[in-house]
């Protein structure tokens, strides 16, 4: 096998790829032999028809495919190697030259690392909110836990009232007709929680179990069912069941029951202190985003399609993956949706172009910056997985080869450029 690599524009680049005519003659005759008994000639028992003769009936490249099929991913994966490129896509092949007796040709356009020009990336400005958290905040907080705690009691002896939690019955016509899934049966809502559309709740306060009531509302412009979008619509109700909440007092027993402290003051503190944490941790966030944002923005590089293409791929299959963990496929997900593979593939660009252009930013900052990763980082990385995997350490350094171990100190490298980037921001 040889190969022959040829540069392209816009960090792409076109390996041909030669194999022997021996080892084509090979791949046709391991062809010949693996599909020999689904061919039958007439003059011969199935299985027995000589490659001679079938090639003269069915013609020679009847076996072509087959056998390019089964060459092709070794003479890439070795021709990848021998190039030394650092490849980014997965390739697009075409077959140039297929014929009995001669070498084998194809070609793989693929797309490489592109070369970045760093812009600013030290001392870049950021001026960070201030973090705080309200009373305001805390107490709600509070209500949010106490409303978890609540306990409904029954209603009998009045009309339901703003912050009640009736049960109706339900169906909803437009135009007179009834639509789908406009329809429900021992329904509980809180009337006051903005479930249902425009005026729904409020027209419910005041009604009395065994009402049955006739509301009268318009679906927004922007509703998802498009069919419905703006028009009005009439709910015929029946009213069932009147039940309203029962809220702890927010004294110290309450705050006792539902934490690890003894009086309200203690519990507001912790949650006071939880909600500073969380601020502070996504204001952090904000400022790692913006400033990587503006590095990004200083730089120049030249990403090719084919890579942001092969991201989104990437993108889709670790989808496909999360939500099948939640019990739906992919193709369930398309079914739901209206979407299919490639509309999604198409709508994940940006974002997928987004994650290159970060990566290779940072990358170019850690060469730039020399930053290195002692080995006691890449084992505690390993160690992590280890727990995360409630395996022995040993063994998950088994499972990784230098390849793997490069990987992750190359992502511990990436990390330490984001850290560079806001320590060094003014």
């Amino acid at each position: 096998m040889s190969v022959q690599v040829e540069t392209l524009e816009k960090s792409m680049a076109k390996l041909t790829i030669e194999v022997s005519a021996e080892e084509f003659e090979a791949a046709m005759q391991k062809s010949y032999l693996k599909n020999k008994n689904r061919i039958q000639l007439q003059g011969f028992r199935k299985g027995k028809a000589p490659r001679a003769m079938i090639e003269r009936i069915y013609g020679p490249g009847v076996f072509y495919e087959d056998a390019a099929n089964s060459l092709i991913p070794d003479a890439y994966d070795n021709a990848a190697k021998e190039s030394g490129l650092e490849i980014t896509s997965q390739p697009e092949i075409d077959v140039t030259q297929i014929e009995k007796g001669k070498p084998f040709i194809f070609t793989a356009t693929v797309a490489v690392k592109p070369e970045v020009e760093l812009g600013e990336y030290k001392g870049l400005s950021y001026e960070a909110d201030p973090v705080e958290v309200t009373e305001e905040e805390v107490d709600a907080e509070l209500k949010r836990v106490q409303e978890q705690q609540s306990s409904t009691e029954s209603v009998e002896d009045r009309a339901a009232a703003m912050g009640d939690i009736v049960t109706i019955d339900f169906e909803g016509f437009v135009d007179g007709e009834a639509f789908e899934g406009g329809k429900g049966t021992d329904y509980d809502l809180t009337l006051g929680s903005h479930s249902f559309i425009d005026t729904f709740e409020d027209q419910l306060v005041g009604k009395n179990i065994g009402d049955e009531v006739e509301v009268n509302v318009t679906f927004p412009e922007d509703y998802q069912a498009e069919k419905l979008a703006g028009k009005p619509a009439l709910f015929k109700v029946a009213v069932k069941a009147i039940r309203t909440k029962i809220l702890p007092e927010l004294d110290d027993e309450f705050a006792s029951e539902v934490s690890d402290f003894e009086t309200l003051e203690e519990y507001r503190a912790d949650l006071k202190a939880k909600a500073l944490e969380r601020k502070q941790k996504e204001a952090d966030n904000r400022k790692q985003n913006t400033l990587l944002e503006k590095a990004v923005e200083n730089a120049k590089m030249e990403v090719p399609d084919l890579m942001v293409v092969s991201q989104a791929r990437t993108m889709v299959n670790n989808f496909a993956q999360r939500i099948q963990q939640q019990g739906m496929t992919l193709d369930q997900y398309f079914q739901y949706t209206g979407m299919n593979r490639d509309t999604m593939i198409e709508q994940m660009k940006p974002q997928a172009l987004k994650q290159i252009q970060n990566r290779l930013v940072l990358e170019a900052i850690a060469d730039a910056e020399k930053i290195e990763v002692p080995d006691e980082d890449v084992d505690a990385e390993l160690q992590k997985m280890a727990d995360a995997y409630k395996m022995d350490i040993e063994k998950v350094k088994e499972f990784m080869g230098e390849e793997e171990r490069a990987s992750i100190r190359k992502d511990l490298a990436v990390q330490k450029a984001v850290q560079f980037i806001v320590d060094s921001a003014v």
